[in-house]
């Protein structure tokens, strides 16, 4: 069987990397980790927000190649059920599908106005008010899903739900976005995971910086 690997580019600024590792990680495949360099056109698309058809992170296992980051969660849901990635109730399960598609495909002021930059730490930053009606709604999926499941994470135990989230997670520490209790003491179970802890360890570590995502005052 050829070895099953998992394409991902910067880990300082790619969040749709990040989820697709994390989505691997949480799942249990054993894989490879194949880095694109941030000035592969392909990589810096996908970071930069520049193209709506990405190819990284992709993952590939038994003869399956996959790209987009919701079809890598489904078919490790498939292929690894024990994981639990989705939750075992059909409601929840749709619940769960809902809110990882809604941060797939939305939250673009939120995206462009707060970029992932692990490294970066910016207190006092100035949150525009459209990307501020994207925080507040962030905040109303947790505050509802931990209301519903008692935490620690969105639907009780890990899922994909969380790995979809973990990169908003790491905006709202690198911008100083003020949380309510119950929401913070989320966000500091997503930064404390051993997974997340390894990925921040790694970003850390990365040499290259890319301008375009460098706050400046």
């Amino acid at each position: 069987m050829a070895k099953t690997t998992l394409t991902i580019s910067s880990k300082n600024y790619s969040s749709w990397s990040l989820r697709g590792w994390l989505l691997a990680k949480f799942s249990g495949l054993e894989f490879e980790e194949v880095v694109t360099a941030p000035d592969d056109a392909s990589a810096r698309a996908e970071i930069l927000l520049l193209s709506s058809s990405i190819l990284v992170p992709c993952l590939r296992h038994d003869g399956a190649t996959i790209w987009d980051t919701l079809a890598i969660g489904e078919y490790l849901n498939e292929a690894m059920p024990d994981a639990g990635l989705l939750p075992a109730d059909r409601i929840q399960r749709a619940h769960c599908r809902s809110i990882c598609g809604e941060i797939h495909s939305g939250f673009t002021t939120l995206r462009a106005s707060l970029p992932v930059n692990l490294k970066g730490h910016f207190p006092g930053f100035k949150i525009w008010s459209r990307a501020q009606a994207d925080i507040d709604r962030v905040c109303t999926i947790w505050r509802e899903c931990l209301a519903d499941s008692g935490g620690p994470y969105l639907f009780g135990e890990r899922s994909m739900a969380d790995a979809m989230y973990a990169p908003v997670v790491t905006r709202f520490m690198t911008y100083d976005v003020k949380l309510e209790p119950r929401l913070a003491a989320y966000a500091s179970a997503i930064m404390v995971m051993p997974e997340m802890q390894e990925w921040i360890e790694a970003a850390k570590a990365e040499p290259a910086d890319i301008e375009e995502l460098e706050v400046e005052y």
